[in-house]
């Protein structure tokens, strides 16, 4: 059935991302209180409107190759069928191509304009068909779950029926864990990233892997004192080491001093978790030195919102 089309416009904020959070490689993912809003209406002319504002600004396509309008039009296909056009505005806040889930916030956004915008949409798409869209568009469940769900996710793909199917299962982060990004100025692809591991892994690593995985799920609800060790990576930060040399110093340098620090995503960005304070994040902030960017974030605890007046 063709759906109904609201006239006024839609707007939506979804947080950041960090996926991994060290060894919880494509199922950890974690929302961070920094957000990107995109406002859509449909249009009876046909083709799009696009403007961008905010990071990446000027590298951000204003065409149908749009990730926030391909998201769109994959929401629309869902529910039925597309409008004939569209006029999107979209502000970005979250840095592009820096392991911090922009394109997983693109595509979240656009999945939730869509469902926005639809009479009916919430009842038509559920967050958990956006999930399985969005699976499906960026690759991995970890980064979109996040933004989706907010707070910590433990995501996952699996075969049903000769169909891949993901799941999420969310959980709220204890109050006391900050996060602290530490962001360069160079960039970082996620498939560049993903071409530098190995097809296989010692099975002394995986282990250890496996182990910290474990231990970081109860880490993040309630037993920070064990972030330190739980965000030990064995899978997959040291072989893109020559690709982001700055932000894998960075990281060792935070880890020797006690500090629970880990690439954020595929990088390069790199990412802490503490409980500390003001005073905490300013010592933190000197050692990273003018290479980085520091910026303070907290948790979000929601996922992607509708902004209403």
């Amino acid at each position: 059935m063709k759906p109904t089309y609201k006239a006024q416009p839609v707007q939506v904020q979804v947080p950041a991302s960090s996926a991994n959070l060290g060894p919880g490689f494509d199922c950890l993912g974690l929302a961070l209180n920094m957000h990107d809003r995109y406002m859509a209406q449909v249009m009876d002319e046909p083709g799009v409107d696009i403007d961008v504002t905010g990071e990446g600004a000027d590298a951000v396509p204003t065409t149908d190759k749009n990730l926030v309008i391909k998201a769109m039009h994959k929401g629309f296909d869902f529910l039925g069928g597309r409008p004939r056009g569209i006029s999107l505005r979209q502000l970005n806040v979250i840095p592009h191509g820096r392991g911090l889930g922009s394109s997983a916030a693109a595509i979240v956004g656009g999945l939730a304009l869509a469902r926005a915008l639809v009479l009916g949409g919430n009842e038509r798409m559920s967050n958990e068909d956006m999930l399985n869209i969005a699976n499906e568009m960026e690759g991995h469940p970890d980064n979109v779950s996040a933004a989706i769900f907010g707070g910590a996710n433990l995501a996952w793909q699996e075969s049903q029926r000769g169909h891949v199917i993901a799941q999420s299962l969310n959980f709220d982060v204890d109050p006391r864990i900050g996060a602290l990004a530490f962001v360069p100025s160079t960039e970082f692809s996620t498939s560049k990233a993903r071409k530098m591991l190995p097809e296989s892994i010692p099975h002394t690593d995986a282990v250890k892997n496996s182990s910290n995985v474990a231990v970081l799920v109860q880490a993040l609800q309630n037993r920070p004192d064990l972030l330190l060790g739980a965000t030990e990576d064995y899978l997959h930060q040291s072989y893109r080491k020559d690709a982001m040399p700055n932000s894998f110093a960075l990281m060792t340098k935070l880890r020797s001093a006690g500090v629970a620090a880990f690439i954020s995503g595929a990088g390069p960005a790199v990412l802490v978790l503490h409980t500390g304070g003001e005073s905490e994040a300013a010592e933190l902030e000197r050692a990273a030195g003018d290479k980085f960017k520091m910026i303070a974030l907290g948790i979000s605890r929601t996922g992607v919102s509708v902004i209403t007046a």
